[in-house]
């Protein structure tokens, strides 16, 4: 396999450190999408943008900002890793309008319309009625458009995704989650909604999020690898690609951070339980990024080509990012 493959990771939200970036490396991986928020305000979410700037500073050896496609490829020449930024939720806006073009000028690149409740856009995958995209949704929806930020709808239910599909004037993504074929989580994605993001000229990135895998922290490299060759037959090799999800050394403060916010004063445990309320067991095939080779291996042996792993791995993000993130008119 060629060193020049780009290795792209369409969602990871880790405890950052040398150490984390040192693996990126070490693996291969040249550009990492990374959760800014998931709760965030607008003035918290200064703050989260803030500590990257120190992080870019202290590490710019290992790491640099990714601001356009283009600096994935330079970052790759340079061997570092390239940063993006994406927000899990559409809190960072607040119910201003405004600070959606703000926000793509600092770097913000890509944002979830919802996460797993309703929000001032769109409804969530936990909601037992999903009632669309709302008035406002509309007007920020075109605002992304307008401005370069990608509409992410992994964590949005079906009625919502499938609108956001049908307003946008731009391919729409869904970072990180899987087919419900392969394993009928609320955050995995029907049949329905892939032909659309693929009809759309969007991009599926692959979760290895063991909640949203069969047998959980037991699923095989093989059966993972089938479900991306399955998925391939149905929307084309073009329009996947990788999102693992990867959260790693995260306290379990974090998690509950996540699943609760500050909206929800008893405990929510998502897609966990009561008796299974931490972090699950990471895969034995991906620990951390060191392991990103494996997955390579694991597409080679399925039956895929050259040309069609180094679309999977990162080329398709690349292509994504440059038809979604150029400003109107540029």
């Amino acid at each position: 396999m060629s060193k020049q493959m780009l290795t792209v990771d369409g969602l990871q939200y880790s405890n950052w450190s040398r150490e984390i970036f040192e693996q990126m490396r070490e693996g291969g991986v040249d550009a990492v999408h990374a959760t800014l928020v998931y709760h965030e305000t607008l003035r918290e979410t200064l703050t989260r943008i803030g500590e990257w700037n120190r992080r870019f500073e202290a590490h710019s050896d290992l790491i640099m900002p990714v601001h356009a496609p283009g600096d994935i490829e330079r970052a790759q020449q340079a061997g570092k890793v390239g940063i993006f930024f994406g927000a899990q939720n559409c809190s960072p806006i607040e119910d201003d309008i405004d600070m959606v073009a703000v926000l793509r000028q600092l770097g913000l690149l890509i944002m979830q319309l919802t996460y797993n409740n309703q929000s001032l856009l769109a409804c969530g995958c936990y909601e037992s009625e999903d009632s669309g995209i709302t008035r406002f949704g509309r007007q920020v929806i075109r605002e992304m458009n307008r401005v370069g930020m990608v509409i992410d709808m992994s964590h949005s239910g079906e009625r919502s995704t499938l609108e956001a599909i049908e307003i946008s004037e731009r391919p729409v993504i869904i970072s990180h989650a899987n087919p419900s074929f392969f394993h009928d989580a609320k955050r995995n994605k029907s049949g329905k909604v892939l032909k659309a993001i693929a009809e759309n000229d969007g991009l599926l990135g692959f979760s290895a999020y063991p909640f949203h895998l069969k047998n959980g922290p037991d699923c095989t490299l093989e059966d993972y690898c089938d479900m991306i060759a399955r998925t391939v037959d149905m929307m084309g090799i073009e329009h996947v690609g990788l999102g693992t999800d990867l959260c790693q050394n995260q306290p379990t403060t974090v998690l509950e951070w996540m699943r609760n916010g500050r909206w929800s004063k008893e405990m929510d445990y998502g897609e966990g339980s009561a008796n299974n309320a931490g972090w699950p067991k990471p895969l034995a095939w991906l620990r951390d990024s060191r392991d990103f080779p494996n997955l390579i291996d694991g597409l080679l042996a399925k039956g895929f080509g050259e040309d069609e792993v180094a679309r999977i791995m990162g080329r398709n993000w690349v292509e994504l990012l440059e038809r979604t993130t150029t400003r109107g008119g540029d």
